[in-house]
């Protein structure tokens, strides 16, 4: 099979394409011919030798996200049939022609989605549901504020709070990028740039501040964002693009007995993304086949122009999900 390699850490030149052996599947697994696939921050450090792949992953194919349709089962697999379509995330190994998964891990691409709206999806949707109701346990006309809500996993936290009821206010450094975030129904923008955070956010609240924060960039925005939740309000770090190092003032955190959560996807037990996947199909997947909710695309690159795809991420202009094609 064709696979796109990390041949040394370092930028979009050291990733090529090799010859790899098909994979074959183990008991409960199947094998997903790859017909889609998206690019993750998480990409660009692994090629930079700055996120090394979780054990069971390979360690210079990456990839976290995958649609395509199910080419063979393993032995006692009997969730899915020869042919089913499915996309969902992997540790690593995404961008390749195939992928073995465990078979409970994989969800049904609805309908009259095309490959690659969803390959948009997995990273994104599954990253935002999970940090969004089932850690900050957001709730019907809570107050949201996103950071980078014009990135894949912002579009799709930014859709998902607002199918449950909640009030979006969103961060961005690009004017832009808040213009389209409310065509998905955005309802207050704040250019980072220009803008104070703090009292952007108290002018859109009365005062009150946000419930719960959803930070995809770090560095000083967290310090910041914890300043404008409210009583018991709940911030969750999910990316640190800005830095993984703050300067924090913890009377802030005890005064207003803020509850802060870090997470990632990539590294949890198969257990923990089995739970997740099977949770996913039942809560969200209704939304999207009905299109109350959509995966948003910025660009997409056939995997021939891998290094392309690297360089439209690292230049920060996406709005959306870049996905790659075979």
């Amino acid at each position: 099979m064709k696979a796109i390699v990390i041949t040394r850490p370092g930028g979009p030149e050291v990733l090529a394409p090799e010859e790899r052996p098909i994979p074959e599947p183990g008991p409960g697994e199947i094998r997903v011919r790859v017909r889609a696939s998206a690019l993750n921050r998480a990409d660009l450090l692994q090629r930079r030798g700055s996120y090394p792949a979780p054990p069971g992953a390979p360690a210079d194919i990456p990839g976290m996200e995958y649609a395509g349709e199910v080419d063979a089962v393993g032995e006692g697999a009997g969730l899915w049939a020869v042919g089913n379509r499915v996309m969902g995330i992997v540790g690593g190994g995404g961008h390749a022609e195939y992928v073995v998964v465990h078979e409970r891990e994989g969800i049904r691409i609805p309908h009259d989605l095309d490959w690659e709206h969803a390959a948009a999806i997995p990273e994104a949707f599954l990253t935002s549901y999970d940090a969004l109701f089932r850690q900050l346990d957001l709730k019907m006309g809570e107050r949201l504020l996103i950071h980078a809500v014009g990135s894949g996993v912002g579009t799709a936290a930014l859709q998902l709070a607002r199918a449950a009821g909640a009030m979006t206010i969103g961060t961005s450094r690009t004017p832009e990028k808040l213009k389209r975030a409310e065509e998905l129904g955005l309802e207050v923008g704040i250019d980072t740039t220009r803008e104070d955070l703090a009292e952007a956010v108290n002018q859109a609240t009365y005062g009150s501040g946000v419930h719960a924060v959803m930070d995809l960039v770090g560095g000083k925005l967290l310090e910041a964002s914890l300043r404008v939740l409210a009583v018991q309000g709940r911030a969750i770090v999910v990316g640190t693009t800005a830095g993984s190092k703050v300067e924090i003032d913890l009377g802030l955190l005890l005064r207003r007995r803020v509850h802060l959560f870090g997470t990632v996807l990539r590294s949890r037990p198969l257990e923990e993304k089995i739970a997740l996947a099977r949770e996913f199909s039942s809560v969200v997947l209704p939304l999207l086949s009905s299109e109350r909710i959509r995966p948003v695309v910025d660009s997409v690159f056939s995997f021939k122009d891998i290094r392309k795809a690297h360089e439209r991420m690292e230049s920060n202009a996406t709005f959306g999900k870049i996905v790659l094609t075979w």
